[in-house]
C-alpha cells in the first residue's frame, strides 16, 4: 500500500476500504502509534450495543469512533 502526503478533504464516490481486526489484535498492533490510522474492529462493542466499530489511532491506542473510548 502506498503512503501519500496531501492536504485537503478526502472524497470518495466508492467508499473506503480498511483493515479489519479483533480488539486483541488491534491493541497489539505496532502501527497504533500512527496517529489518524483508521481500522475496523469487528468485535468492538459500539455505543449502540452492537458489535463492530470504526476506530482511529490517537498515537497511543485505538479510539472507538462510536463511543470516544479505547476499543473494548
Amino acid at each position: 500500500m502506498a503512503n501519500t502526503t496531501f492536504s485537503g478533504p478526502v472524497i470518495s464516490d466508492n467508499g473506503f476500504v480498511t483493515q479489519t481486526y479483533t480488539v486483541t489484535n488491534a491493541l497489539a498492533l505496532s502501527s497504533k502509534t500512527t496517529t489518524g490510522l483508521v481500522i475496523f474492529v469487528s468485535d468492538a462493542t459500539n455505543g449502540g450495543g452492537g458489535t463492530g466499530s470504526i476506530a482511529v489511532s490517537n498515537g497511543t491506542t485505538f479510539i472507538d469512533a462510536s463511543t470516544g473510548a479505547e476499543v473494548a
